[in-house]
């Protein structure tokens, strides 16, 4: 395992609900990943800029309100737009299967759903990094 892989873990828009995204920080830091956890309600913009002033390898989203569709892509977007399309964004949290496959095409690399092994989380970070 890469142990000098930086996580970006963030709750971008008016979801309150933080348990999975501390579970997920909690448990990539267990297994020796340095991670940042931003705090719920989070706007795009200050995620990517702190993802940009921590120097992240990832950003995991969580998200449970519904708007995954805009705030996801959008992250990305701005990533792009501020020449840090290097970073990887992946999500998680209350996602329908049927919004997945557009959500990739957008360029979030993985989403993981409630109830995902963290294995195949870590398994993730070490196979694209």
């Amino acid at each position: 395992m890469n142990k000098n892989i930086r996580i970006l873990i963030a709750k971008p828009g008016l979801d309150g609900h933080d348990r999975g995204a501390k579970y997920v920080a909690r448990a990539l830091k267990d297994a020796g990943y340095e991670v940042i956890y931003t705090g719920i309600r989070q706007t795009p913009e200050a995620i990517v800029k702190t993802a940009i002033q921590e120097d992240v390898d990832f950003v995991g989203l969580s998200l449970l309100s519904g708007a995954h569709n805009e705030l996801f892509p959008r992250i990305v977007n701005l990533l792009r737009e501020k020449g840090a399309g290097d970073i990887i964004v992946f999500g998680g949290g209350v996602i329908p299967e049927s919004d997945i496959p557009s959500l990739k095409e957008k360029g979030i690399r993985a989403i993981f759903t409630p109830g995902t092994p963290i294995k195949d989380i870590t398994d993730f970070i070490e196979t694209v990094k």
